[in-house]
């Protein structure tokens, strides 16, 4: 039985080249990953930082240079600590609902804008805070950013890509995260050593740059055909602009597929159309459980992670930058070839070399680690290489895959609702196991690291078995690839309209 069909590729038909117009518009929206991973990469490092630990979790630290009892699983262990972190991530759950809407309504530009807004009041709060809760309300700013910006910004970069480069530019947003990551580990490592213990609050409130480029630019950016052609009366100002956008004025075989998939999306009165409705699980359940790969361990946790594993405060800050350039040079490689290899290869190939690590690094902490040892130098550094590996290749796989994936899989009636879905679940899950990490180590000890492995192994299946491959396929064309797919075939119906003229009878 044949697995995950390929669709022969239509993007032929397409003209158009890649212009700077786009290429300029698109690495402006692309800042919106920029601040995503910044404060990722942010809220580990500080959480290791011993001023900011005796400022607002006074407990945490006391707990860890105290109690000489406690197991290395157990130090960081405290809820009022995760909570900082996770508090992010369920205002970024919320939020997408209300980004969806907007995406739909007002385009994809003005869910961009808010999002740089929310960023950047966040940033004011968090890098001003004296007490915890502003500390916390600040979190949640961030959140409604982060939720407004990770909903519309993977679908503005699909929309404005040409089919056959749509891996590359929507991979840009992944790839912008990984910056992000990487200056605030770098930060971090900064602003750790500066006398006086504020160091903490650059780190904070340096999230406010990349919001402002965000938020600006936005101001500025252009809106996508696709979006015009659904909410402008004159679908000469979408062709208008797809020809911008094209760099070509033949664009006719682009743009009558466009208005046909508008004329298609009017026909439903709900962002759910009913013949559509299998095509969402099967986006979602490839990319809604990212968070349970693990990488948000290594993401908000690293700095803690290596402490925990016997490294000092600077020396976990730097091994968390190292681990960050690794993860952003695979992406860019994986930013290169994705629309040559296909989705499903890279997928099977980062799935493989993550359960592998994580299976390793599991092992090796049962045995060399204890509740109360530290690991060798040797050991130390093995782990960190296997760390490395981890995230290269979810840098590979499942970071930008995960992006792109939902962002080109729906049609254009449900595809800021898909994209709100999936961005909303991918918060729930990251909440989730940013809440319950600290604790799960405690108690799990070197076990979390099988249970995120086990989680990889599954999904791995999952996607070669019922993952269709959407390389060089037109993005309102994607119907055909549920269709023939070998088991998705079987939920999705033709349309109505297809199968019947306007009197009833059946189309020859």
């Amino acid at each position: 039985m044949a697995v995950g069909p390929v669709v022969g590729s239509e993007s032929g038909k397409y003209n158009g080249r890649i212009t700077s117009f786009v290429v300029l518009s698109c690495m402006v929206a692309a800042t919106g990953g920029i601040i995503f991973g910044y404060d990722i990469g942010i809220s580990g490092g500080v959480t290791s930082m011993k001023p900011f630990l005796l400022k607002f979790f006074p407990d945490v630290y006391n707990k860890r240079i105290q109690d000489t009892k406690i197991s290395n699983y157990c130090k960081f262990d405290s809820q009022l600590l995760t909570t900082f972190t996770s508090s992010l991530y369920i205002a970024g759950l919320i939020a997408t609902f209300f980004a969806s809407p907007v995406t739909r309504a007002f385009g994809r530009k003005t869910s961009i804008l808010i999002g740089g807004i929310a960023f950047l009041a966040g940033a004011a709060l968090g890098g001003a805070a004296y007490n915890i809760y502003m500390l916390i309300v600040g979190r949640v700013l961030l959140g409604v950013g982060v939720g407004f910006a990770n909903q519309s910004v993977p679908l503005y970069l699909s929309e404005m890509a040409p089919s056959r480069y749509r891996g590359a530019f929507n991979m840009g947003f992944q790839f912008c995260v990984g910056v992000g990551v990487l200056i605030a580990n770098l930060l971090n490592y900064g602003t750790q050593k500066i006398k006086g213990g504020w160091g903490w609050r650059i780190s904070l409130a340096m999230a406010a740059f990349p919001a402002s480029i965000l938020t600006i630019g936005a101001l500025f950016l252009p809106e996508t055909p696709n979006s015009l052609i659904q909410h402008n009366a004159d679908p000469n100002t979408a062709k208008k602009m797809l020809q911008k956008v094209r760099g070509t004025d033949d664009v006719h075989a682009e743009f009558d597929d466009l208005v046909a998939a508008n004329e298609t999306s009017k026909n439903h009165q709900t962002p759910f159309p009913k013949h559509h409705e299998t095509e969402i699980p099967a986006a979602a359940r490839d990319v809604d459980l990212n968070p349970v790969t693990g990488i948000n361990v290594i993401s908000f946790y690293a700095p803690i992670l290596f402490r925990t594993i016997g490294f000092g405060e600077s020396a976990s800050l730097m091994s968390a930058v190292v681990t960050g350039l690794v993860g952003l040079a695979m992406t860019f490689t994986s930013l290169l070839i994705v629309d040559k290899v296909g989705r499903r290869t890279l997928f099977a190939i980062g799935g493989v070399q993550m359960f592998i690590s994580q299976m390793l690094i599991g092992s090796i902490m049962a045995a060399k680690l204890g509740d109360h040892g530290v690991l060798s130098k040797g050991y130390g550094f093995l782990v960190l290489v296997l760390i490395g590996a981890y995230v290269a290749g979810f840098g590979l796989s499942w970071g930008p895959l995960g992006w792109l994936i939902p962002s080109e899989i729906f049609p254009l009636e449900i595809r800021s609702a898909g994209q709100s879905i999936t961005v909303a679940v991918g918060f729930l899950f990251t909440f989730i196991v940013a809440q319950t990490f600290l604790a799960m180590l405690c108690r799990l000890r070197s076990g979390t690291f099988f249970f995120f492995g086990g989680w990889v192994a599954v999904m791995t299946v999952f996607v070669y078995l019922f993952l269709p491959e959407t390389k060089n396929v037109p993005i309102e064309k994607m119907d055909g690839i549920w269709k023939q797919h070998w088991f998705w075939k079987r939920y999705v119906c033709e349309e109505e309209d297809d199968l019947e003229s306007k009197d009833g009878t059946l189309k020859p």
